[in-house]
């Protein structure tokens, strides 16, 4: 937000550290902040740019870290502010930038604030939240159905009132109408950015407005009864309204007043690329943003990228994109379905596309989701959706340092808070350190070669003509100097390509290769191969 200079985040990569299962320092059998700074080299070894920590803030851990009690302290089971603050030392003695966490949305309903606002209808913080008087007949204000599931509003019988939450009812929604509320977030990243740290993930961050008049949600088309009642309805009134960019115009002087600092919005909202545009629009919205098209997605087709990338052509304003993170199964399964060759070749990908690049720990080893009996499950959402897999869960098990322990040298005790899947021991650190053949010394090539490169950071990209529905996906990476075709087979079928004179391998997967043709040269592209070439300035 500084300007061209302090912009670092622009073609960045950045790793996401989910601290309870990074790496556990004090035996408790969940990660925390020392964890995290005795896992520096590992991910400064990968070349990122930064690191991405989330909420490690006091909560009761209903929704494990997002469901905040205190903006402005560490919860004692990550640590305390002196390990936040040693935490960006050593990051920046690593090269690293760190952002952190913002929930920004909701609270937890033990915090002070709601506490104090649903004891009584008078008082300072009586309308720091979504509140609203029930109907006539005694129901809800509105048919709003929260996103766990559910309906959003539940009753205080002491205020004789319900309230508002996206989420859990143990997370109530901060009313932004009120710029009381505004103003004291603000203070919030202001407690942030003093500390030194380099910017904020700004959480579901189209939900911050809801609408005043609390209208109902008109009913969504569906053929059949969706997996969850919150798909039952179009959220046109409780996500995305346009008063909420008002608040990003207060942030954005904010974070103006901070050199170098960033924001990246996670952005959760039915036309994902035009709400990802909105938000980000220049001069006084967000950096970047990213939405769940790569995450919400089950099947890894040409037209899931081509899409992406044509949905930004032209547009100002500078997306973000991972295929991972906290909250979806791994994309080893869940896009890749744990074939290796296309797990590296997905991640080649993402790596080529225009914008920010996320990389969620855990993907650097081609994790895959891991497999947790019923009874070990801990995610409220996971058990209130149990359809026979972990769900979130399955993407947040304890990172394997080494192939052995009871905890895979997660932890120096052998309890860890979600069980280690044996399938992740051989996939451990120690195990694929130096071995040139690894997931990881894949992920180091492939993000150095990014790094390395103006065009894939910054240059524009479009689709090019090699692009075939049937499972190839091309497209270029361009600036004033440098010219790249990024080329990926995504349906397991090997095929030869005629290339234009004069390309070159810049970068190969599963073996691809560039040989002499009779008039041109031909791409030899195997199954799940991919290939960067040079084809000029």
């Amino acid at each position: 937000m500084s300007g061209q200079g302090g912009e670092w985040w622009r073609g960045a990569v950045i790793y996401q550290v989910y601290p309870r299962s990074f790496r556990d320092s004090n035996g408790d059998g969940v990660g925390d902040l020392r964890g995290v700074i005795a896992g520096l080299d590992h991910i400064a070894s990968l070349g990122v740019e930064g690191l991405w920590l989330s909420p490690f803030y006091r909560s009761p851990m209903k929704d494990f870290g997002y469901d905040v009690s205190d903006y402005c302290d560490v919860d004692p089971q990550f640590g305390t502010l002196a390990d936040f603050d040693e935490l960006l030392v050593e990051a920046r003695r690593h090269g690293l930038k760190v952002i952190v966490d913002q929930v920004w949305s909701h609270t937890s309903d033990e915090h002070p604030w709601f506490i104090a606002s649903a004891a009584s209808r008078e008082g300072e913080k009586a309308d720091w939240y979504v509140w609203a008087d029930a109907k006539p007949d005694g129901s809800p204000p509105s048919n709003w159905q929260a996103s766990f599931g559910g309906p959003s509003w539940t009753w205080v019988p002491a205020r004789r009132q319900y309230y508002f939450h996206n989420f859990l009812v143990e997370q109530p929604d901060l009313n932004y109408w009120n710029p009381k509320v505004q103003d004291t977030i603000l203070n919030v990243a202001r407690f942030w950015l003093d500390r030194g740290v380099d910017g904020f993930r700004l959480d579901v961050i189209n939900y911050i407005v809801q609408d005043k008049e609390l209208r109902d949600n008109p009913i969504s088309e569906y053929s059949r009864p969706p997996s969850s009642p919150t798909y039952f309805q179009r959220h046109v009134f409780d996500r995305s309204r346009p008063e909420a960019l008002d608040f990003l115009g207060r942030l954005r002087q904010v974070m103006d007043a901070y050199p170098e600092r960033m924001t990246v919005g996670e952005i959760v909202d039915e036309a994902p690329f035009e709400r990802q545009q909105e938000y980000t629009v220049p001069p006084d919205r967000l950096d970047t943003a990213y939405t769940f098209h790569f995450l919400s997605a089950w099947r890894a087709t040409v037209e899931l990228f081509a899409s992406a990338i044509e949905g930004w052509s032209g547009v100002p304003g500078w997306p973000s994109w991972s295929l991972g993170n906290h909250d979806v199964d791994r994309y080893a399964s869940r896009l890749a379905g744990d074939d290796p060759r296309l797990t590296r070749t997905l991640l080649a990908a993402l790596m080529c596309l225009k914008g920010t690049i996320f990389l969620y720990q855990g993907e650097e080893l081609g994790l895959p989701q891991a497999r947790i009996p019923r009874d070990k499950l801990r995610d409220p959402f996971a058990i209130a959706a149990y359809d026979g897999g972990a769900f979130r869960d399955g993407a947040r098990t304890p990172i394997p340092w080494t192939a052995d322990g009871p905890s895979a040298g997660f932890s120096a005790t052998g309890g860890t808070w979600l069980p280690v899947d044996p399938a992740h021991r051989p996939l451990a650190i120690a195990e694929q350190e130096g071995r040139e053949d690894s997931m990881l010394a894949f992920t180091r090539r492939l993000v150095a070669c990014r790094r390395a490169s103006d065009a894939l950071r910054s240059g524009e990209a479009r689709l090019a003509p090699l692009t075939d529905q049937d499972g190839v996906l091309a497209f270029e990476r361009r600036t004033s100097e440098e010219a790249l075709l990024c080329v990926f087979e995504l349906t397991g079928v090997g095929r030869r390509l005629d290339l234009a004179p004069g390309a070159s391998l810049m970068f190969a997967v599963e073996g691809a290769n560039v040989v002499a043709g009779p008039e041109q040269p031909v791409l030899d592209l195997p199954a799940y191969g991919a290939a960067i070439l040079r084809v000029g300035p």
